[in-house]
């Protein structure tokens, strides 16, 4: 059989039209290698969002390459955001590249790995439109136990600082039926965790035109017989309603976890970066979920060094962390983007200042992150197992309701009465607190729970 190797880079959006490609392939007759040297076809599905992800494209697609010199691949193929957003010049700039594959192009990457002589593969040029479906064929690239839904593509905002619409397109969302029915098929494949996505969640279904809103969408996956944990990520602050709160709430399938980039507290930032808002405005909202969602974990991300950043506006971000003690932190040195709205403001913060002020508000969290760990000590709470740690088999790692696959901290197991396998949900007692993980042991001689089992109570 013909052997093609997926390299997939940037967000899990990204990550579930890789899957879907790689689906397409394994149903078109193709088999899948993790080992780049063993593949007859290389595939690289770039990410474009901010320039050190397009350097990263770029590099990774020239490492790939690579192997049709050296090693036995015939063909590669480069798809993704950078392919919608950079065509020609990817196309004049790495002769190597054997196809181009857009962001409509995707159910078509069989026909763009095609070995036949003569074969030739043209990408669409037009606007993004496409959005897979519950039928799309997908094979999973994360464990089998938990799985990236997303439930609506491109998006509506002006952000100044974001070139995604551009490239994306503008929102369109995927109706309640066909989500739920890939849920289900999921739940019924093992997967226990489902994480919800979109470039806002929150603003799902308002462009159906039928009153579909998010709390809707997950009051309807509360129902899915298997799954434990439906995780929300990328709410929008300014469009969670009270409805959507009390969704989260009330389903007990729904993990007391919320993402919310809330970018910067100053509101003259927020102003220039077309979000509005302000820290007055985010207290309230954090209070109001931790009120309303008792136990919830909170996660967020920050530009540092947006056009105008004074130090005074930066110290207004920094207090705003340290009142809120958020249990997540992402922070991120400002970049700006061709094209966008910021790109015409002067980009007046040096680079050295922006990774300083990046260090220092991580540095902020670091320790706000560990304070709330250590209250965690003897505690015992439910873990997802994820599987053994990277560094020895003997070891398995996990995570809580409030830890997010891949971005949060994880719980290392030490112990278990009982075998565990990737999947089991497991009463563990903490015993060690670290600044982004925690040390613990299964309690129990035998999993506390499994795809079949009803929605875990304790607290995150």
């Amino acid at each position: 059989m013909i052997k093609v190797g997926m390299v997939s880079l940037g967000c899990p959006k990204n990550l579930v039209d890789s899957e879907v490609m790689l689906g397409t392939l394994k149903a078109g007759g193709y088999a899948v290698t993790p080992d780049p040297a063993e593949a007859d076809i290389i595939v690289v599905n770039t990410c474009t969002f901010i320039e050190p992800a397009r350097r990263e494209s770029v590099e990774t697609i020239l490492e790939m390459a690579e192997y049709k010199k050296a090693g036995r691949c015939r063909r590669l193929v480069v798809a993704g955001c950078m392919v919608q957003q950079n065509h020609d010049e990817l196309k004049s700039a790495v002769p190597e590249i054997d196809a181009l594959v857009g962001l409509n192009d995707i159910e078509r990457i069989a026909e763009a790995c095609s070995l036949e002589a003569g074969a030739r593969f043209e990408a669409s040029r037009s606007v993004a439109r496409y959005l897979y479906t519950h039928d799309a064929p997908r094979m999973l690239a994360t464990p089998g136990h938990t799985a990236y839904v997303k439930i609506s593509e491109g998006c509506d905002h002006a952000c100044s600082f974001c070139a995604i619409p551009s490239f994306r397109g503008l929102q369109r969302s995927r109706p309640i039926p066909s989500i739920v029915e890939e849920a289900r098929r999921l739940a019924r494949g093992g997967v226990v965790e489902i994480n919800l996505i979109a470039q806002d969640t929150t603003d799902y279904g308002a462009d159906l035109g039928d009153g579909s809103s998010a709390a809707d969408l997950i009051r309807s996956l509360d129902g899915v017989e298997g799954l434990r944990w439906i995780r929300v990520l990328y709410a929008y602050p300014n469009r969670i309603t009270p409805e959507f709160i009390e969704a989260l709430a009330s389903c007990g399938r729904v993990a007391r976890y919320l993402d919310v980039p809330l970018q910067h507290a100053d509101a003259a930032i927020l102003a220039a970066m077309r979000r509005g808002g302000n820290a007055r405005g985010h207290m309230r909202l954090v209070e109001t979920l931790r009120r309303r969602v008792p136990g919830i974990a909170l996660r967020t991300t920050f530009i540092v060094g947006f056009p105008g950043e004074t130090e005074d506006r930066f110290r207004a971000l920094c207090r705003l962390v340290q009142e809120a003690e958020f249990d997540h932190v992402g922070a991120f040195a400002y970049s700006e983007e061709k094209g966008t709205a910021a790109a015409r403001l002067p980009d007046d913060v040096p680079a050295e200042v922006k990774e300083e002020r990046r260090a220092a508000l991580m540095a902020i969290q670091e320790g706000i992150a560990a304070r709330r760990n250590r209250a965690m000590v003897g505690r015992t709470v439910d873990v997802l197992v994820d599987g053994p740690h990277e560094e020895s088999d003997l070891i398995l790692c996990g995570r809580t309701e409030g830890q997010a696959p891949e971005i949060d901290g994880r719980v290392i197991l030490t112990d278990s009465p009982g075998p565990l396998r990737a999947g089991d949900l497991v009463p563990v007692r903490i015993a060690e607190a670290h600044a982004f993980d925690l040390v613990g042991a299964a309690v129990l001689a035998s999993p506390a729970g499994s795809a079949a089992a009803a929605p875990a109570t304790s607290a995150p």
